[in-house]
């Protein structure tokens, strides 16, 4: 039997786009071709970076959205982009699911309960998503009162409330750490010694895994370590010192001995002298690391329970003297976060006299 042909994707793509062999492509409607230099299925690029600004410079959509589906093309072609790489990543599975459900209907036509009906239906099994999932049509409707489409919010016109999660409470205690970092190494460089380099540098930072991996050693400068955190570095640019103490040049220095490529210019990189983390935002190099390091641990040491590579952020927050010094360090505009999410360990209250 001849090979059965590979069909092009469209997962949360723009209307007409398609992921085929490896590239995004538009297939030109009837008639259009000659605006398209001719072509029925045009090349937009091989990332969603290149695709949205191939689509941005040839054309540009301006009419106001009538349908769900015409409002979250729009907000994918103009708003995505201006997203991280992992977060257009996660919204475009988003807009694929909102599509199907939300895309047929007019935007006026939206009522809030639809939103509850969408939250309670896809929260019984994928509560996060769901709530991510929200997010993202909420937004939608934000741009479409910026481009005319409608007045109201629909969503905060009900008082939409997402599903509360209780937040993580898995706290790393100071013996697992000393058993993580005394777990021996079967190799000189790399692995097992750049995770407990990562571990001690984590702990001392509260660093995002993201922020940790982009580390550069021109960030190794004479004042401290400088970093802009991936999070506001679209918004407000805000950068962070930390300034050099004993533990932190110790924890940089096994870093470095650490690398196995030392003309690298990553502070933590594979055997290539790459960095771990990719142009999409994934990292599934040192997650594969992390994995079999959590594995050795449950084996080889007393831990029993796995603890998540973010848990160390949480342990970070939670060992810091106050609430506003946890906030510092975890870089948070405000310390609700820091203490709804990270401030992991009890709450101390000294009884009346």
């Amino acid at each position: 039997m001849p090979p059965r042909k590979r069909k092009p994707e469209n997962r949360g793509l723009p209307k007409r786009w398609e992921h085929y062999h490896g590239a995004y492509y538009y297939r030109v409607p009837k008639g259009q071709e000659a605006a398209w230099d001719g072509k029925k299925r045009f090349r937009l690029g091989k990332t969603l970076p290149e695709a949205y600004k191939t689509w941005a410079e040839r054309i540009t959509p301006r009419d106001t959205p009538a349908t769900i589906a015409a409002l979250l093309d729009r907000y994918a072609v103009e708003v995505m982009p201006t997203k991280s790489p992992a977060t257009r990543r996660s919204q475009a599975a988003g807009i694929e699911r909102l599509r199907r459900v939300f895309g047929h209907m007019p935007i006026r036509a939206f009522r809030p309960q639809h939103a509850y009906q969408y939250r309670d239906k896809r929260g019984r099994t994928a509560p996060t998503a769901a709530n991510r999932e929200l997010e993202i049509l909420s937004h939608a409707f934000t741009k479409a009162i910026e481009w005319g489409a409608i007045e109201r919010h629909p969503m905060i016109e009900g008082k939409f409330r997402k599903l509360r999660r209780p937040p993580r409470t898995r706290y790393v205690e100071d013996w697992e750490i000393i058993e993580a970092l005394s777990l021996p190494s079967k190799r000189r460089k790399g692995s097992i010694r750049m995770l407990q380099a990562y571990i001690r540098l984590k702990l001392l930072t509260g660093m995002r895994r993201t922020d940790l991996l982009r580390l550069r050693m021109s960030d190794l400068r004479e004042d401290g370590i400088s970093v802009t955190p991936s999070k506001t570095a679209r918004s407000s640019g805000k950068r962070i010192i930390y300034e050099w103490t004993d533990e932190l040049r110790q924890a940089v220095e096994q870093a470095k001995a650490a690398r196995p490529v030392h003309i690298s210019p990553w502070l933590f990189c594979n055997r290539r002298g790459e960095s771990y983390l990719k142009d999409d935002g994934s990292a599934n190099g040192f997650d594969s690391l992390w994995q079999r390091y959590m594995a050795r641990l449950l084996a080889e040491t007393e831990i029993t329970e796995r603890f998540q590579e973010r848990d160390l952020r949480a342990k970070c927050a939670t060992d810091a003297e106050s609430l506003e010094r946890a906030r510092q360090l975890l870089a948070h505009a405000s310390d609700a976060t820091t203490k709804r999410v990270y401030r992991r360990g009890p709450e101390r209250v000294k009884p009346l006299r």
